[in-house]
């Protein structure tokens, strides 16, 4: 079988290519995946095995995401140094502490007191939707079908929404948050026509912002995770001002990106799986299993990289120090060594070992408790509000074969 892993283009018609990952799965897991010079970047092993991901997730003394940074692409050297203050790109000890000093705002309490907060949230985006399907009826009134997007109406403002909220930012930031996040995530695009230079400059508008921000917090303290993390710690320990600018430029990037393509992408599985949006419907507290296998069906990130600090193996294939390691996470979670009926979505399924918020170890994702509480509640509240939502036309995918995202869902809505 010919494997491209890589092509953006593929993944922008066809989504993740879970032929050649089941094939790589079953044949060849740790797998050489060769290089293209034309398109800049090089060889790399694709690890896509959940037993293997999780290894090299738990393993930081051997697979580095400081060395060499996190994110597929290659970096100039020049660019490294201000990216491994970003806790995406350390390693232990200093990702240790970094993380609990960060981590005072997202424990599982701390969470657990914006579930009314974000039911609120979902119950106003439904309501804006609904007035605006009604606006566009009423001034085409031969339309039979009055659309709206899913993806701008619904599944994107709601992270931004709470983002906001995390932040003690004012709502009517969130369009300046929306962009920033594309700007940055979205260079590969075309529909979002942006540059890395593009995307620098909308870092360094977050920055910006986030100086802002704490300046604010610190003249007036108010109950949210502003003031909390420019405080000292137990331990008196704070963050420095460049630690907290790239702490909320993570935080506008992933607590932005992977809730909204995670909500997107479970809408349209739940309207090519018409069978589950019937039992949502029918019994919503299911929403509480649909939101790990949502994610562990659209695997949000698809993968990371990581670089070998010393010669090594995985499953007897030699790996040479400074080697390039992907992991697939959108593999690892249709591993049937690991789910019974992989290729099925399910949304009862339990357990659900699925490893969509990384494979344990100093990267877990530190929003894992709030992605899941924004995705339960969402889906509470569309199978209770808009039981008949269907779709009217084709989704568009993003570029990238970092995101599992997509950019537009075209629907109707219908209680």
């Amino acid at each position: 079988m010919h494997i491209d892993l890589v092509d953006q283009d593929d993944y922008a018609s066809q989504g993740v290519p879970h032929d050649q990952l089941r094939w790589l799965r079953d044949n060849a897991p740790v797998f050489w995946h060769e290089g293209d010079a034309e398109r800049g970047w090089p060889g790399f092993w694709a690890i896509t095995k959940h037993e293997d991901v999780v290894h090299v997730s738990r393993h930081s003394d051997l697979f580095s995401s400081a060395r060499r940074l996190a994110l597929f692409n290659e970096m100039p050297e020049e660019q490294r140094d201000l990216q491994r203050l970003m806790m995406l790109n350390q390693d232990p000890p200093e990702h240790t502490r970094r993380r609990s000093l960060v981590n005072r705002g997202f424990t599982p309490r701390a969470i657990g007191q914006l579930e009314e907060h974000i039911r609120d949230i979902c119950h106003q985006l439904v309501d804006e939707a609904q007035r605006k399907s009604a606006l566009s009826r009423d001034l085409m009134p031969t339309s039979e079908i009055a659309e709206v997007d899913f993806v701008r109406d619904i599944s994107a403002p709601l992270p931004l929404y709470v983002i906001c909220e995390l932040l003690g930012a004012p709502v009517e930031d969130r369009d300046k948050i929306f962009e920033w996040s594309n700007r940055m995530i979205g260079s590969e695009d075309p529909d979002y026509a942006t540059t890395p230079e593009e995307g620098a400059v909308a870092a360094a508008e977050v920055y910006a912002y986030a100086n802002a921000l704490a300046a604010a917090r610190r003249e007036q303290p108010r109950d949210d995770i502003v003031s909390k993390l420019i405080q000292p710690a137990d331990n008196g320990e704070v963050l420095a001002e460049d630690e907290f600018d790239l702490f909320v430029l993570l935080l506008v990037v992933a607590g932005n990106e992977t809730t909204r393509n995670a909500a997107s992408g479970g809408m349209l599985t739940l309207f090519e799986h018409p069978e589950q949006w019937a039992r949502l419907v029918e019994n919503p507290a299911l929403a509480r299993t649909a939101a790990d296998e949502i994610v562990r069906w659209v695997s949000p990130v698809n993968l990371f990289r990581r670089t070998a600090t010393a010669d090594t193996a995985i499953r007897g294939t030699k790996i040479a120090e400074g080697d390039k390691v992907v992991v697939f996470y959108a593999s690892a979670n249709r591993d049937a060594d690991v789910f019974a009926t992989p290729d099925v979505f399910d949304i009862g399924r339990d357990p659900n070992p699925h490893i969509g918020f990384g494979g344990g170890g100093a990267h877990f994702c530190l929003g894992n408790h709030l992605a899941k509480l924004e995705l339960r509640v969402l889906f509470e509240v569309l199978a209770e509000r808009l039981p008949g939502i269907r779709q009217t036309g084709d989704a568009t995918r993003l570029r990238s074969n970092f995101i599992n995202g997509i950019k537009t869902l075209p629907v109707t809505l219908s209680a």
